[in-house]
C-alpha cells in the first residue's frame, strides 16, 4: 500500500479540505506557500501518464479539475495560483500515487526552480 492510499483510507491522518468520491484533498504537511493543497485520485494511478493512459482516467482527471476548482474557491484563490504535478523520480516525484499540488495565497514569481 503507498502512503497516499493510507491517507485515503484513514489509516494516516491527514487535514481534508474536500472529498467527493473520485478525489482526496488535504493540507501538505510541508507547505511551500500559505495554501499548499494535495489533489489525489482515491484509485491509486502510479503517475500522470498512468492516468492518461487508464480506461477510467479522463473521468479522475476531470474531477481533479472540478476538486482544484472547488479548492480554488474556498481559498481564496482568485488572483491566482499555481498547479504541479511532478511525474517520475525524475521529475520530483516522491510519492508514487499521482496528485497535484496547489500552491498559492501568495503572489507567486513566473519560475518554477
Amino acid at each position: 500500500m503507498c502512503l497516499f492510499c493510507d491517507i485515503i483510507e484513514g489509516k494516516i491522518p491527514s487535514t481534508k479540505v474536500y472529498e467527493d468520491d473520485k478525489v482526496f484533498c488535504f493540507n501538505d504537511i510541508n507547505p511551500a506557500a500559505p495554501v499548499h493543497v494535495l489533489v489525489v485520485p482515491k484509485k491509486h494511478f502510479d503517475d500522470i501518464r498512468d492516468i492518461a493512459t487508464a480506461d477510467d482516467g479522463q473521468e479522475y482527471l476531470g474531477a481533479v479539475a472540478k476538486a482544484i476548482d472547488v479548492i480554488a474557491e474556498d481559498k481564496g484563490l482568485g488572483s491566482g495560483f499555481r498547479v504541479i504535478n511532478n511525474c517520475g523520480e525524475d521529475g520530483g516525484q516522491t510519492v508514487m500515487h499521482v496528485h497535484f499540488h496547489v500552491l498559492g495565497g501568495v503572489k507567486l514569481n513566473e519560475k518554477i526552480l
